[in-house]
């Protein structure tokens, strides 16, 4: 669907379609409809996207996950689920099954959640859908979570876009968009998130 994609998409949609990445994520449906609690009254739709944040010129990662994980409420009231697949990692059948779930469970916890408006509860959300579905990261070393959860510890009840996108996805997703860094790893909210919501599963 985008005119002025690259070489490199048709690339990568090739290798995802010889890998049947449809056929994974179909899988991966049934294991969901099994194991999670979404209502039977509710009737979705999932599909796959590709997402340019390698060379597309309009694609920042951090902010166009941000808005997919967070934001994307209307679409799910649409009946559309959407797992993103993105151009800067490589094919592979767990990018497929972690795109997918996330996204189902992320629509379970909805159901019983009101849609996240502080940094702590958008960590909550995106803690139990990636728990939920087997997500093996971002992990962080044992210091590593400490001094994460000191410093997002002081930002939980913060809802302004600069301070959530800046703890959720480190300083590099703060420097990225131009926003004040907290001195935070890659991803280390959302690692903090992870490492949480798997010890509260325990």
């Amino acid at each position: 669907m985008n005119p002025m994609g690259k070489d490199h998409i048709p690339a990568l949609l090739d290798e995802y379609i010889a890998m049947n990445a449809e056929g994974i994520g179909a899988e991966a449906v049934v294991t969901a409809d099994v194991a999670s609690g979404l209502s039977r009254t509710a009737s979705y739709k999932i599909c796959l996207v590709v997402s340019d944040d390698l060379k597309g010129g309009w694609t920042n990662r951090y902010a166009s996950e941000f808005s997919h994980r967070i934001e994307g409420a209307a679409i799910a009231k649409r009946g559309w689920l959407t797992g993103i697949l993105w151009t800067s990692e490589p094919a592979s059948e767990r990018a497929v099954r972690e795109a997918v779930l996330t996204s189902i469970y992320r629509a379970e916890y909805l159901q019983t959640h009101a849609a996240p408006v502080t940094l702590g509860e958008m960590l909550a959300q995106e803690g139990y859908a990636m728990a939920r579905a087997g997500c093996v990261g971002p992990l962080l070393d044992p210091n590593d979570l400490a001094y994460t959860r000191s410093v997002i510890d002081l930002h939980l009840d913060a809802s302004d876009r600069a301070t959530v996108i800046a703890c959720m996805f480190g300083d590099s997703g703060a420097n990225a968009l131009g926003y004040p860094p907290q001195g935070l790893s890659d991803r280390a909210g959302l690692g903090l998130a992870l490492s949480e919501a798997r010890a509260r599963a325990r």
